[in-house]
């Protein structure tokens, strides 16, 4: 059972923001310090990735694991409005895997950084492994 209202939920979804989420600010600050430049949202490209770094051809998603469905502690299928999540989550993924499709057909490398992974405990490691991926595949 839901410990908020129909009011209380709606509002609280209608304030998740689509960019500049805390877990793209993590990200973008890492990669800012560690001498990584980076395009924001570039509208030219399919899916329109957090981040693009045209030095490394490498496209970057940083993804919510509740709005694109990962396999982690974080996602959990909501009880009320099924029918609703599951058709719009299974929207999500499915534009997600054409988007990456295309970036690739264009040549263009894409990582995609969890949510899940930015948390405290793993974030670390997770921009590390992140920054190698960038960077060691010229």
């Amino acid at each position: 059972m839901d410990v908020h209202t129909k009011e209380q939920r709606r509002y609280n979804m209608q304030k998740i923001a689509g960019k500049n989420t805390k877990p793209e600010e993590i990200v973008r600050k890492f990669l800012y310090h560690k001498g990584l430049r980076y395009k924001k949202n570039d509208i030219n490209l399919p899916g329109k990735p957090d981040l693009y770094i045209s030095k490394y051809n490498v496209a970057i998603f940083v993804n919510g694991c509740f709005w694109h469905v990962h396999n982690c502690d974080l996602f959990v299928m909501p009880k009320s409005n099924q029918e609703f999540w599951q058709k719009k989550l299974e929207a999500n993924v499915a534009r997600d895997e054409i988007n990456i499709n295309k970036l690739n057909e264009m040549g263009i490398r894409v990582i995609v950084v969890w949510e899940c992974g930015l948390k405290k405990n793993d974030r670390e490691e997770t921009l590390n492994d992140l920054y190698h991926m960038i960077i060691d595949n010229l």
